[in-house]
């Protein structure tokens, strides 16, 4: 029987072990995650481990409700103590769940805890990770530097002035943090918030905006101002209909029965979202910036909470809609007039998995040398686990070159996360390594160790423009 979570955790084969030294300790390009730049640039400590571990982590907040904890100890006024042992209890209880390699593979990196958390051990554990977040060797920047991390990727609206991305620049910091462009406000015509979102964006940008064309320019010059502060990445949440061939007539009066907070028609929101996002692929093809594509959350889904929480709580959930069609309408939109920007794929129902692997490759040819130009992106959110990993993998060979992909990413609103980099690793490692030693590919050890450094790493570098 193996040691629990040992120095071989998930390496099953020595070809895989011999793979892992390869990336263990290979710095961190996270190109998506929604971390606080200005935690990052004020140097943050935590007061207790609760508060990085608990405070805004809709992940464990949805399992200690499925243990039955009270939401005064989840998201409510509850002591962080109690709150912390609460978290120790479910844990406990997440045998087979993701949360609990994460949740031991962060004490162990960061900590030096190798003890399991239970009830029994939370105030042992407590004390030690609490004491040690209060002191400046465990501030936000420092808990980067322990995890290797080179680039990070924060998730940024057009309109935000990216202030603590500026200051972390002239402040020398030495780990890149960089804005990536998300227009949800923008194309949420749907919401009652949206007219008036326009109307700040127009501000920020500098122009009114009065039809579609405007919106666009409003977004191009906002996406001007974001590269010169380092941006080389998009980022886009489609759910529902997203894509319905339209013309700019019918997209602007669409565009004003928008800002005048008409009903709109579902159609109706799949032509306008189609247009714009087709639009700014086509710019972002010119600016050389990646597209990425989160396609599948159905948010908010209890009402109740929604009222008394807000948005990201932890009550989305993993859509089931059949979008091949739009997505391969809207991909050959861009790519019809050869202005398919580089592009991700990324799905919360894994049932889609093969069928964005098989639609990625489809959409890869270009002149420009580029590996893997559209591609299936890591497992995501819900499918952030060893299967699913394991199933990206599998998938993206099966139907492309696993060799070109960037690897993985956080997705997190922790700065305790990127030990998932290193979960990844040993999975990715330990796939091939199977493969290799049920004869399935040769044991050609100096390309795969050069592979897997890729896929860990300068492909990402690569792709991204880094």
């Amino acid at each position: 029987m193996m040691s629990f979570m040992d120095k071989d955790f998930l390496l099953t084969c020595d070809t895989a072990k011999s793979l892992f030294k390869e990336v263990e300790q290979a710095p961190i390009i996270d190109y998506h995650n929604h971390l606080n730049p200005q935690e990052i640039y004020e140097d943050k400590c935590f007061d207790n481990i609760a508060e990085v571990w608990l405070g805004g982590d809709h992940y464990k907040w949805r399992a200690m409700r499925a243990n039955g904890i009270s939401e005064k100890f989840i998201t409510g006024d509850g002591n962080p103590y109690d709150k912390f042992v609460a978290w120790a209890d479910t844990v406990q209880n997440l045998i087979g769940n993701p949360l609990y390699q994460w949740t031991h593979l962060e004490l162990q990196r960061y900590f030096g805890i190798t003890k399991p958390l239970n009830p029994d051990t939370a105030k042992e554990i407590w004390e030690e990770c609490s004491a040690k977040l209060k002191t400046k060797d465990f501030s936000v920047r420092n808990l980067l530097r322990m995890q290797k991390v080179s680039v990070l990727c924060t998730t940024d609206d057009p309109a935000d002035n990216l202030q603590w991305h500026k200051k972390l620049r002239d402040d020398g910091f030495e780990i890149k943090v960089l804005p990536s462009f998300r227009p949800e406000k923008a194309m949420g015509i749907e919401k009652p918030e949206f007219a008036t979102y326009i109307e700040r964006l127009g501000g920020v940008a500098g122009l009114q905006i009065t039809d579609v064309s405007s919106l666009l320019k409003a977004l191009k010059n906002r996406l001007k101002f974001f590269m010169e502060n380092g941006c080389r990445v998009s980022d886009h949440s489609l759910e529902g209909l997203f894509y319905v061939a339209a013309t700019e007539v019918e997209v602007n009066n669409i565009f004003k029965k928008g800002l005048a907070a008409a009903k709109l028609s579902e159609e109706e929101i799949g032509k306008f979202k189609g247009y714009v996002l087709t639009e700014l692929g086509k710019e972002y093809a010119r600016q050389n910036i990646v597209m990425q594509l989160h396609i599948g959350a159905i948010r908010n889904n209890s009402e109740r909470f929604y009222k008394l929480l807000g948005a990201d709580t932890g009550f989305d959930a993993m859509a089931d809609f059949n979008y091949a069609p739009q997505l391969a309408a809207l991909l050959s939109a861009m790519d019809l007039t050869e202005e398919l920007p580089k592009t991700i794929l990324y799905c919360l129902n894994p049932k889609d998995t093969e069928m964005l692997a098989v639609m990625a490759s489809t959409f890869c040819s270009n002149e420009e040398g580029i590996k893997g130009k559209v591609q299936l992106g890591a497992a995501w959110w819900f499918c952030d686990h060893k299967n699913g990993m394991e199933r990206q993998i599998e998938a993206m060979s099966d139907a492309g070159l696993i060799s070109t992909s960037v690897g993985m990413l956080t997705d997190s609103r922790s700065f305790l996360s990127f030990p998932r980099h290193e979960l990844y690793r040993r999975i990715l490692c330990n796939k091939i390594g199977t493969w290799v030693e049920a004869g399935e590919y040769p044991a050609d050890l100096s390309y795969l160790r050069t592979l897997v450094k890729r896929i860990c790493g300068s492909n990402a570098v690569e792709y991204f423009s880094l």
